[in-house]
């Protein structure tokens, strides 16, 4: 019988310390021995490393907790598919003492085929940016740790394009083999080109959470559990004094996204991720925000006038899950002629989440990378996303999260972008608050 992957969340015990202890030290941190109030019918997975999580207080979300402090570890399991149905339809969510959680696929959000071009290229998006302001203001994101959560980065190929990448091979996560900066040319070479557009000298991390291993998935899919591992990694460092970080600022630039909630639990089980703030992956990413990170999420790809198929044709509150979340900044597409692309999600986010999604736009569907070989676009939210996460790594050149909080510097890109297609001030549901313009920020904050 074929088997669902699921997340449990279980009560704080010795096995499960050990290992997210070993696991934040960079040690070998399989789980030893079956936990405490693990269910009979799940299976756990002992190479995936036990994740500390904060209980949610009456206040709202707490931000998850060292090993040693954590009330409950997060573990991932299968359940053969006629269990999880059960639990499913029943609307289960505990058992014997630990709560279950969907553990959805998750895949890129590259253009669909329905979309032609290029349209312009990266010295366009370059122009729009006013890079040559940031550069002359030295803000070129030197010093700032950017994470590409995506399929992995081909060094070789973005120096082959005429860049001078600097990647720190030391802070990574992986779930398969493979080295930072030598994975094949793929989306995660397109989303870390088109990051450095606006931020060349950022120092680029290479988290490849969409390279599957597991059969029948293509080989840009994942599982929601793979990111979660990763933002550990990423919250244990920016978790330390400040004195004791390697980067001052870290900004995290995820192109992916769950396509259709049919990936997902049922609409109203209390483990559904979609609309659920209490979901394992969207407590740490709130987390992760709080810590000082700045984190951005593609809107999607499901937008009315050209979704992609995975949407199955819901193109209405189709942002969901961390791509709503209320502490990042979730990001629409564009031309360089600064009109939406049709495939760009358009909000509100899903109910359960934040309303105004998304909440800002930037640029796509241009020549830039070229890593689908030549001539092909850069396209998708997948490269908005990068873009714009290239766009706040500048600023952090000289603005670091202990001088102003992520959603302060979200705040004030907003209050700077561009208002298009005849909108009125405030937020619209095609481009959010406008087009993201770094360098008016730089000069209004006076970098």
């Amino acid at each position: 019988m074929s088997k669902v992957r699921i997340l449990a969340v279980l009560p704080a015990q010795e096995v499960l310390r050990e290992s997210a202890s070993a696991f934040a030290m960079g040690q070998v941190a399989s789980i030893a021995a079956s936990p405490r109030g693990l269910p009979s019918n799940v299976d756990i997975d002992p190479a995936f490393p036990a994740v500390p999580l904060a209980s949610i207080g009456a206040t709202g979300l707490v931000a998850s907790m060292s090993a040693a402090r954590a009330p409950e570890f997060v573990v991932r399991g299968e359940i053969d598919e006629a269990a999880y149905s059960s639990l499913a339809k029943d609307g289960v969510s505990a058992i014997n003492g630990s709560r279950i959680f969907a553990d959805p696929r998750i895949s890129t959000t590259l253009a669909p085929g329905c979309a032609v071009g290029p349209l312009g290229q990266a010295h366009d998006v370059a122009s729009k940016l006013d890079v040559a302001t940031l550069a002359a203001r030295k803000l070129s994101g030197r010093g700032v740790a950017l994470a590409i959560m995506d399929t992995g980065i081909n060094l070789a190929h973005l120096q082959a394009k005429g860049l001078t990448p600097a990647l720190d091979p030391s802070l990574t996560w992986s779930a398969g083999a493979g080295l930072p900066g030598n994975y094949p040319v793929d989306h995660g070479t397109m989303c870390a080109f088109d990051a450095l557009i606006a931020a060349p000298d950022a120092t680029l991390l290479d988290f490849p959470i969409l390279l599957s291993t597991t059969s029948g998935r293509s080989a840009m899919d994942g599982f929601l559990s793979d990111a979660l591992q990763a933002y550990s990694t990423l919250l244990t460092m920016m978790r330390l004094p400040l004195s004791q970080r390697r980067y001052r600022s870290l900004v995290i630039s995820n192109s992916w996204g769950m396509y259709h909630q049919s990936w997902d639990l049922p609409a109203g089980h209390p483990g559904r991720y979609a609309d659920n703030r209490s979901h394992p992956f969207n407590i740490i990413v709130g987390s992760l925000a709080r810590s000082g990170a700045d984190i951005l999420f593609a809107a999607g790809n499901c937008g009315k006038d050209c979704p992609d198929g995975r949407c199955q044709g819901q193109v209405r509150n189709s942002i969901t899950g961390a791509n709503a979340h209320p502490e990042v900044i979730t990001v629409a597409g564009a031309t360089i002629n600064d009109r939406r692309v049709g495939y760009s999600s358009q909000g509100p986010g899903i109910a359960g989440m934040a309303h105004a999604k998304p909440d800002l736009t930037s640029y796509t569907h241009f020549l830039g990378s070229e890593a689908f070989g030549a001539g092909t676009e850069d396209s998708g939210t997948s490269a908005a996303c990068p873009v714009a996460a290239g766009a706040v790594a500048a600023l952090r050149t000289k603005l670091p999260p202990s001088r102003l909080a992520p959603k302060d510097l979200a705040r004030e890109l907003r209050t700077d972008a561009v208002l298009v297609g005849g909108g009125t001030a405030g937020w619209n549901r095609d481009y959010g608050y406008g087009i993201v313009r770094p360098a008016a920020t730089a000069i209004r904050l006076g970098l």
